[in-house]
């Protein structure tokens, strides 16, 4: 076995684990008003056990209804009327032969939406104002109420069947508001003082210890710093663990402050950041206790995750958005196919999703938030030819999809490698997950017997005609799209930048903040190049619910990048670019001029085709140029839907 440590069985008390992978912490928010958990939450969390985890943890249960819920839509452990949902959610993951944990929370002074149940109030440690308004000092009888709600959930936990309670005492929320000493000012036995303030998340674990017995395992999550200015570093996360050692069974490390941005970003790591980059807390706090340690934050690679268990850093990685982007990791790692696990690319698809929506898709992995559906669909009733036009994103992934449903692909591609457009940013330190993503898909297409591959090849109705497929589907992507501005065939396309950065010399100017000119701003800054973003209108035209906006802006910040917004190009001259704002007209100098102003659908080109086979399907950017997560949902569902009708 190639990764001996990270399959070794863990025995922790009453459970045993079977590997050392555990799917940490998650919500699922697709629920009704009452907030029941349903047929859908199941399926999501039982997707994850049947990839081989060892534990499953389903997230955001709270335990005090009325004063602890940040979110109208979580799961209350204190309504009878939750048990059948939540037996049920237990029941699909230990079926599968992993450990099913609830993790146990209260959000204190950031309970926003229990504040119109307890009268337009906000209580927490002490008093204080957050953005939520003002807070009031917890007093005590709601303390120990509290504390009594944590061990009444664990119980209702177990009667349902989970076999482990995850107690979340980091990131900001009530016991984490609770211990910290920046927090909790209060004078009374509940603040203070370290035995003070470590009084009332040892009364929760006590609490619960008595709910679930002596033979129930408690994982503590905890933040080993808090990774922000005035908050508390690792030496007060290892005084903290070393309390709480022999009283948990796992002591579950994490980082940052879910309600402190750039904490949030350190919790929930941003592609600029690397793998493992909240191992280093739980490696110190390892050195000091002495129950199983768990790291989480950005692992990916079992050789990394290897090395980290055989090293004695962590006993076990739990793994976030990673169980979302590939929930067969650790079947994948244990049968020697890790060069077909498909990695996290930490694109934040599924945090935007959970804002936007409240339904966590991933970008890279289309079955995710259908995996209720998909178990239902049904075999293909006829097996067809299907020619693909377009190696990118939206092919591949249709081309793997049709073969994995019994159908013969032939996918063609004009240029002489697969992966389109994307592969320009091949360079880019912060993309090399990305880039891994596209080469996995191209392993999986070269490795599947059903799928031809025609590289060089451009399709036209001639070559259709000779290859007489019963389905096309045309997967043609887009082209950058030329601005009209006097002078700009002096600029260079954002493409051809990413693809010869020292096209950009030492200065560059950037038409356009989107995402593609944003992120090439912060490309070229990393390589000290002095970068200036001109956009026309009032605000960078990113998606403001996606974390990875708050991760792009911060390394914005870092690095110097000036953008003008509001502005509007002129004219473009070598080595210079005039421009209108409120102010007036101005003259910037720099050694490049790049445009990322947009791309422009091959729709005519795809329309050529659409004469040429029965079926005919139009995906990707040559309909409407999207994002990955549009792309792969789209090529997924298409494939799908082939061979119902002869």
């Amino acid at each position: 076995m190639k990764y001996p440590h990270l399959f070794e069985p863990l025995a922790v008390r009453g459970a045993l684990f079977r590997n050392r992978i555990f799917a940490s912490p998650q919500g699922f928010y697709n629920v009704s008003a009452d907030a029941l958990p349903n047929a859908e939450m199941a399926a999501f969390y039982e997707r994850k056990a049947m990839g081989g985890f060892a534990g499953v943890t389903v997230g955001d249960c709270i335990v005090q209804t009325r004063t602890g819920t940040h979110y109208p839509f979580l799961i209350k452990m204190d309504d009878p009327n939750v048990l059948p949902g939540i037996s049920v959610m237990a029941s699909a993951i230990k079926r599968h032969g992993a450990v099913a944990s609830a993790e146990l929370s209260h959000a204190g002074m950031y309970a926003q939406h229990s504040k119109s149940l307890c009268g337009g109030k906000l209580y927490g440690p002490a008093a204080m104002e957050n953005k939520y308004g003002p807070v009031e000092e917890m007093p005590e009888d709601m303390i120990l109420g509290i504390i009594e709600a944590y061990g009444s959930a664990a119980a209702l936990a177990r009667r349902a069947g989970f076999g482990m309670v995850t107690i979340h005492g980091g990131h900001g929320w009530l016991l984490h508001q609770f211990w910290s000493a920046q927090v909790n000012t209060r004078k009374d036995r509940w603040g203070g003082s370290f035995e003070n303030r470590m009084r009332l998340p040892l009364a929760v674990v006590e609490s619960v210890r008595k709910a679930v017995g002596a033979a129930f395992p408690i994982e503590y999550r905890m933040s080993g710093s808090e990774c922000f200015d005035g908050g508390y570093g690792i030496d007060e996360g290892i005084q903290f663990a070393k309390a709480l050692d022999g009283k948990v069974d796992i002591i579950h490390v994490s980082a940052g402050h879910h309600e402190q941005e750039s904490a949030f970003i350190i919790t929930h790591p941003t592609m600029f950041l690397p793998e493992g980059c909240n191992l280093q807390y739980a490696a110190e706090i390892k050195k000091h206790v002495k129950s199983p340690v768990a790291t989480v934050g950005a692992f990916f690679d079992p050789d990394f995750m290897e090395e980290t268990i055989a090293s004695g850093k962590a006993d076990i990685i739990a793994l976030g958005r990673q169980s979302l982007a590939d929930p067969d990791l650790p079947l994948k790692a244990r049968a020697g196919r890790e060069d077909e696990i498909n990695r996290c690319i930490r694109c934040s698809s599924c945090f935007a999703g959970s804002g936007q929506w409240r339904l966590c898709f991933c970008a890279t992995n289309p079955e995710i938030c259908h995996e209720l559906e998909f178990k239902a669909v049904p075999a293909p009733r006829f097996k067809k030819r299907v020619l693909i036009a377009g190696g990118g994103v939206a092919g591949m992934q249709a081309a793997i999809s049709a073969a994995e449903r019994g159908h013969s692909v032939v996918l063609c591609e004009k240029t002489d490698r697969l992966g389109g457009t994307l592969r320009c940013e091949e360079k880019v330190p912060f993309k090399k997950n990305l880039k891994w993503y596209l080469d996995k898909q191209t392993r999986l297409i070269e490795r599947n017997p059903d799928i031809e591959v025609r590289l060089n090849t451009e399709v036209t109705p001639l070559l259709a005609d000779t290859i007489d497929p019963d389905v096309i589907i045309a997967a043609l992507g887009a082209r950058p799209a030329m601005p009209p501005i006097k002078g700009i065939e002096h600029a260079y396309g954002a493409e051809r930048v990413y693809r010869e950065p020292e096209l950009a010399g030492n200065s560059a100017v950037i038409l356009g903040a989107g995402l593609v000119g944003l992120e090439l701003s912060v490309f070229l800054a990393g390589r000290g190049v002095d970068v200036r973003v001109i956009e026309i209108t009032d605000k960078p035209a990113v998606n403001e619910f996606s974390m990875h906006t708050q991760g792009l802006f911060d390394q914005i910040e870092k690095l110097g990048v000036k953008l003008h917004l509001s502005s509007s190009a002129l004219e473009i001259r070598p080595g210079a670019l005039s421009y209108e704002d409120r102010e007036g007209v101005h003259e910037l100098f720099a050694d490049s001029i790049v445009y990322a102003t947009g791309q422009k659908p091959l729709r005519e080109e795809a329309a050529a085709l659409a004469r040429c086979a029965p079926e005919f399907y139009q995906i990707g950017d040559c309909v409407m140029p999207d994002n990955i997560f549009a792309a792969t949902q789209t090529a997924y569902t298409i494939a799908g839907d082939i061979g119902r009708i002869l």
